[in-house]
C-alpha cells in the first residue's frame, strides 16, 4: 500500500473522530430529553388507569374498550367459515390433533386451534403448457433425442372418501404440488421411450392407454382419481416435419401402389371368375337346351303316337269326301247338260217362234203398207195440193218462206226440187215421206 493511501486513510480517521466528539454534546442532550418525554408519558398513562380501575366512569369506558376489543378480534379471527358447493372443508385441531371433515355450508373455527383447509370435489385440468410446441421452453424429448412438443389434456378429481385421511400430508395445492409434478415426470418417462413416429402415429393409442394405466395408481395413492388422459397435436422440428413430410407422401405412393395391384389382381380374379361363371352358364343353358329338345322329342312322338291314327282317319275322310265330291260333280255334270240341252231345245223353239212371228209380222206390215200406199195415191190424185201442204207444215217451224202460187197445173216445191219427174212420183215419193215419218 503506497504512502499517499495511508495517509489519506489517517485523515478519514481523524475527520470521523472530530465528528464524533462534536455530536456526543448534542447525542447526550437529545437522550436525555427522551428520557424526560418517557416518563412524563409514563406517569400519564399511570393516572389513567387509575382513573379507568377507580372512577366509575372509568369502569364504564374500560368496559366499552373491552367489548370492543373483543368484537374486533372475534371479526379478526373469522371463526365462521362458508364451504362453497363443489369443495369439501377439513378442520385440523392444533391441540389434539384430530381430523373432521366440513360440509358445504357454514362451519365454526375456534382461532389459533382449528386449521381450515379447503379441496374442490370438481372435475381439474392439467395441460402442460411449457411443453405443448417443439419450441417452448419445457418439450418433451423422443427415443431419438428429438425436442418435440405435445398437447395433453389430463382430467382428475379428488377422492372425497380418502380426503379425510391423507389430508395430514396433502398440501394446500394438490394439483401444483402433487398432481402436476407426477403426471410431468411419467410423460417424460413415457415419451423417451417411444420414437417421433411411434408417438405422432403408430403407438398413439397405446400410448395414451400406457398414460393412463400408470397414472391411475398413482395418483389414486395420493387421493385422486385419474378420469382419462388425452393427447393431442403433436408438434414437429420444422426439418423432421419436412422430412416426415416426404417419408408419408413415398409411403403414401406406396400404399397407393398396393392399392391398385391389390384392385387389379381383384380385377384379374373378378374376370376370370366372371368368364368361368359365363361357361358355367354356358353349359348350363346348353344342358337345358338339350333337356328340352329331348322333352320335346319325347312329347312330339307321345303325340304323334295318338296323332297318326287321327291322320289316318283324316285321310280316310278326306277320300270318302273326294269320292262324294266326284259323284256329286258327275251328278252336277249330268244336271248341268241336261238343262244345257234343255234350255236350246228352249231357245230353238223360242227362236222358230220368233222368226216365224218376225215373217208373220212383216208379211202383216207389208200388207198393211200397201195397203196404206194404195189409200195415199187415191187421196193425192184426188187433191194434188195436199202434198204442198204437207211439206209447208213440216217446214213451217225452221223456215220462213213465201211461196207465191205456182202456175196452173205446177208444184209449189218445184224449184226446190228441180226438174220433177212425172207427178205420180213426186206424189209417190212426198207421200212416202209422212207416212214413213208416221
Amino acid at each position: 500500500m503506497s504512502d499517499e493511501t495511508r495517509n489519506e486513510q489517517q485523515r478519514d480517521e481523524q475527520q470521523r473522530s472530530e465528528e464524533r466528539k462534536q455530536h456526543e454534546p448534542k447525542r447526550g442532550e437529545a437522550l436525555r430529553k427522551a428520557w424526560g418525554l418517557m416518563g412524563e408519558t409514563a406517569r400519564g398513562v399511570v393516572s389513567r388507569i387509575r382513573w379507568l380501575v377507580y372512577a366509575p366512569r372509568g369502569r364504564r369506558v374500560m368496559g366499552g374498550f373491552i367489548v370492543t376489543g373483543v368484537v374486533a378480534g372475534v371479526v379478526a379471527a373469522q371463526p365462521v367459515c362458508t364451504i362453497e358447493p363443489g369443495e369439501v372443508g377439513v378442520r385440523v385441531n392444533r391441540l389434539t390433533g384430530s381430523v373432521s371433515e366440513l360440509p358445504e355450508g357454514w362451519s365454526l373455527l375456534v382461532p389459533h386451534v382449528h386449521r381450515l383447509s379447503r379441496y374442490s370435489l370438481k372435475d381439474q385440468t392439467f395441460r402442460p403448457e411449457r411443453s405443448a410446441r417443439a419450441t417452448g421452453p419445457a418439450p418433451f424429448q423422443s427415443m431419438e433425442g428429438l425436442s418435440i412438443g405435445i398437447e395433453v389434456n389430463i382430467r382428475y378429481v379428488l377422492d372425497p372418501g380418502k380426503i379425510g385421511a391423507l389430508s395430514a400430508r396433502l398440501p394446500e395445492n394438490v394439483g401444483e404440488d402433487i398432481v402436476e409434478p407426477l403426471i410431468d415426470g411419467v410423460l417424460r418417462r413415457h415419451f423417451a421411450q417411444h420414437s417421433v413416429r411411434e408417438i405422432f402415429s403408430t403407438h398413439r393409442v397405446r400410448i395414451q392407454k400406457d398414460l393412463t394405466e400408470e397414472l391411475a395408481p398413482l395418483l389414486a395413492a395420493d387421493g385422486v382419481l385419474l378420469r382419462s388422459v388425452t393427447l393431442g397435436n403433436v408438434d414437429l422440428p420444422a426439418q423432421y416435419r419436412a422430412g416426415m413430410e416426404t417419408l408419408l407422401a413415398e409411403e403414401l405412393n406406396t400404399e397407393k401402389m398396393r392399392y391398385t395391384l391389390e384392385l387389379k389382381d381383384k380385377q384379374v380374379k373378378q374376370s376370370a371368375l366372371e368368364a368361368e361363371a359365363d361357361k358355367v352358364r354356358r353349359e348350363k343353358a346348353a344342358e337345358a337346351a338339350g333337356s328340352e329338345e329331348i322333352i320335346a322329342a319325347k312329347a312330339k312322338a307321345e303325340a304323334m303316337r295318338h296323332i297318326l291314327p287321327f291322320k289316318e282317319k283324316e285321310i280316310e275322310q278326306r277320300r270318302l269326301e273326294a269320292e262324294a265330291a266326284k259323284v256329286s260333280r258327275l251328278t252336277l255334270a249330268t244336271a248341268e247338260a241336261d238343262a244345257h240341252r234343255i234350255q236350246a231345245a228352249g231357245e230353238a223353239d223360242a227362236r222358230r217362234k220368233i222368226a216365224e212371228s218376225d215373217a208373220y209380222r212383216l208379211e202383216i206390215t207389208g200388207k198393211a203398207s200397201s195397203e196404206q200406199l194404195a189409200r195415199d195415191a187415191e187421196l193425192i190424185s184426188r187433191n194434188p195440193l195436199l202434198i204442198q201442204k204437207t211439206l209447208a207444215d213440216k217446214l213451217s217451224d225452221k223456215i220462213q218462206v213465201i211461196i207465191a202460187p205456182p202456175q196452173s197445173g205446177g208444184f209449189i216445191a218445184g224449184n226446190l226440187l228441180g226438174p220433177a219427174g212425172s207427178a205420180p212420183s213426186a206424189a209417190l215419193a212426198t207421200t212416202g215421206a209422212p207416212g214413213g215419218e208416221e
